[in-house]
């Protein structure tokens, strides 16, 4: 079995590389600009839509996706239904704006979308962060994390802080 590497090319044109988890962590805890200007950090998220998988069952798909993306998250069968009831069959007052744009966008007929993973509207938007921000422990509890293996939702979540408080914009120039 092979080894998977991280691999940068920096501004002087040299290679950077390292074992790759390792250098995933250390790219974001890095504060050299020659590094982070070539960082992206992607996320995906999946869910069981019909591929008859589960986090701990990776068919093809799932496994060519784990390697496709620095961190990969499977919504659960929980999450997802939480989602559904909390938000789109039993909302409360202030979610209704949610379940609204939902229903709107899914007549079963083409146009008026407002809730789709492209496009939303506005209160729903506002409405969802809102949820999100207020549920935040709970929601974290939705997925388990496929890759990087053996990593959990918090260091997901300790790395976008980190990198997030970085000076983009010193970074950058």
């Amino acid at each position: 079995m092979g080894l998977l590497y991280g691999v940068l090319h920096l501004d002087s044109g040299e290679l950077r590389y390292e074992p790759y988890e390792k250098f995933l962590r250390s790219v974001a805890a890095s504060n050299d600009p020659s590094l982070l200007r070539q960082f992206t950090l992607t996320v995906g998220i999946v869910s069981n839509h019909g591929n008859w998988f589960t986090s701990d069952d990776h068919n093809k798909e799932l496994k060519v996706l784990a390697q496709s993306y620095d961190w990969l998250l499977f919504l659960t069968d929980k999450g997802l239904s939480t989602f559904v009831d909390s938000l789109l069959i039993k909302p409360s007052c202030e979610n209704e704006a949610i379940r609204g744009a939902f229903v709107q966008s899914y007549t079963g007929q083409k146009g008026g979308n407002c809730f789709t993973k492209v496009k939303i509207a506005l209160a729903a938007d506002i409405a969802l962060q809102d949820y999100f921000t207020k549920n935040l422990s709970a929601v974290e509890t939705w997925f388990n994390v496929i890759s990087p293996a053996g990593s959990s939702v918090s260091e997901l979540k300790d790395e976008l802080i980190l990198l997030s408080s970085k000076n983009w914009e010193e970074i950058l120039a």
